[in-house]
Parts: structure tokens; C-alpha cells; sequence
């Protein structure tokens, strides 16, 4: 395990310095939504990402979900202290650590009016949604955390909260689609 944290602890450090280094501006205006319906397109993520602090929100969470690796694994968690699932994790990091409240199920979660990211654009904080139980909707949800790999509370025979690699066989067969949700709070600013 220790080895394993070994491993990702520069990547978050590095994540969490580079939120830390950008200031924001006082003075943006919010740009214009773009639609949402479709995958958008490098400018309008641009447009989008204006002004928001999107690297530094992301360390954030990141960094709270590193703290929390090893949490058992539990149907319907939500809590540090009796375990989560993949929702209930998801939903316990962007509540605490940037104030978004997302909806509870995957479900609901892979439905947000939040734009939708290329696989090859994926970037820290976005929700990654999979299929993994081979029945064509949506059933876990993780957060990317750069470099191929996400965060995620899997299941309870594989530890718990976890990181895994979106390129193995197994979450690169389920993948469905990503969102960049994180672009919600700077709407309630």
C-alpha cells in the first residue's frame, strides 16, 4: 500500500503546486454557456474554463481523496467514517472540498449539466463514468487524476478507495464518457 501511495503522492504534490501557482483575475466576466448536449469542442472548453480555478479546485480534491485511501468500501456510504461507494465518494469530495453538490446516484451523476470531455482531454477532476457491469448504463463513477490514472472507491474485495489505470483491459473496455464538473462552482461564485 505504502508503496503504491509512493507513487502518486509526486503527482499530487505536482497537481496542488500548479492550482497554487495561478491567481485569477477579479475582473473576468463569465463567458457565454456554450450547449452542453454534445462533446464540446477545444474552444468552447476554453470559453468555458475562463477565469475558473479549475487546477486548483482539482488539487483540492485530489488531495482529500489521497488522504483517504484504504477507506473500506461500503453500498451507500458516504462517510469517512463507515466507508462509501463510488457515488458516495465522488459526492463526499466535491461537497467538501469545493461546495458542488452532486447527485447522489451515478445515474443522476452521469446527467449533470456539465460539459462532456474527450478521453484524450481528460484532465485532473473530471468525473470519469464507467459500465462495468456489462448491462449498457452507466454503473462507476471516479475522478481523473492525470497520467491514465483515477481515483475511486471500488469494490469491497479490492480494497476500498483506490487507484486504478484507465488503460487496463478492465476500465478501458468499461469507459463511458467523461465531464468536466468542476465548472459548476464557479457558477455559484
Amino acid at each position: 500500500m505504502l508503496n503504491r501511495l509512493a507513487t502518486f503522492v509526486p503527482l499530487a504534490i505536482a497537481v496542488f503546486l500548479t492550482g497554487c501557482a495561478g491567481q485569477v483575475p477579479q475582473n473576468l466576466s463569465v463567458p457565454q454557456r456554450v450547449s452542453l448536449a454534445q462533446e464540446p469542442s477545444r474552444e468552447d472548453l476554453a470559453a468555458l474554463n475562463g477565469g475558473y480555478r479549475l487546477p486548483a479546485m482539482a488539487g483540492s480534491i485530489l488531495m482529500r481523496g489521497f488522504g483517504l485511501l484504504g477507506t473500506p468500501y461500503r453500498y451507500g456510504g458516504n462517510s469517512e467514517a463507515t466507508g462509501f461507494d463510488c457515488s458516495g465518494f465522488i459526492g463526499y469530495l466535491f461537497r467538501e472540498e469545493v461546495g458542488i453538490k452532486l447527485p447522489r446516484s451515478t445515474r443522476e451523476m452521469i446527467s449533470l449539466d456539465a460539459p462532456r470531455v474527450a478521453r484524450n482531454e481528460l484532465a485532473a477532476g473530471d468525473l470519469i463514468f464507467f459500465n462495468n457491469r456489462g448491462r449498457g448504463r452507466v454503473s462507476h463513477v471516479g475522478v481523473y487524476i492525470g497520467d491514465g490514472q483515477f481515483l475511486h472507491s471500488a469494490s469491497r474485495r479490492s480494497g476500498g478507495v483506490r487507484v486504478d489505470n484507465l488503460n487496463d483491459d478492465y476500465w478501458s473496455s468499461s469507459y463511458l464518457q467523461a465531464k468536466r464538473a468542476l465548472v459548476m462552482a464557479s457558477h455559484d461564485e
